[in-house]
């Protein structure tokens, strides 16, 4: 399927995994390098793998963490999109109806990343008590 564009460039489908593998990477470069939030998110992560470690937690709790962290990405990743679109249609004016779509968005990373918090302080806090007494 190809689509015909105003300024005659030619778009057709992924002919290939690698080739969808590619695009997808792309996007996740993207946002790496254009959305400040994502590299907290990403540096969070980072700190969450370290004290899992450290830690030594169970099976179970690394199963907890890893789908908080990557659903944490997924989120900010999926707020980024609906940011650039409502961007992209409205041409950067401001509209009620852009800002709800754009908070709402937001609203779902933060209850995502609470949500995350949560599980890493009933998986941490007990032991980083311990430590200290």
């Amino acid at each position: 399927m190809i689509m015909d564009l105003k300024d005659k460039n030619k778009i057709t489908k992924n002919k290939t995994f690698l080739e969808s593998f590619s695009h997808a990477l792309f996007g996740i470069k993207t946002v790496m390098q254009e959305e400040r939030n994502m590299k907290y998110h990403v540096s969070f992560s980072v700190l969450a793998v370290l004290m899992s470690f450290l830690f030594k937690i169970s099976i179970i709790e690394w199963g907890f963490i890893i789908f908080s962290i990557f659903l944490v990405l997924i989120t900010e990743i999926m707020n980024t999109c609906f940011e650039n679109l409502v961007d992209l249609v409205t041409d950067y004016k401001y509209h009620e109806l852009a800002k709800k779509v754009k908070d709402m968005a937001a609203g779902a990373v933060l209850l995502t990343a609470l949500s995350a918090c949560l599980i890493g302080a009933i998986i941490f806090l007990p032991r980083i008590w311990q430590l200290i007494f």
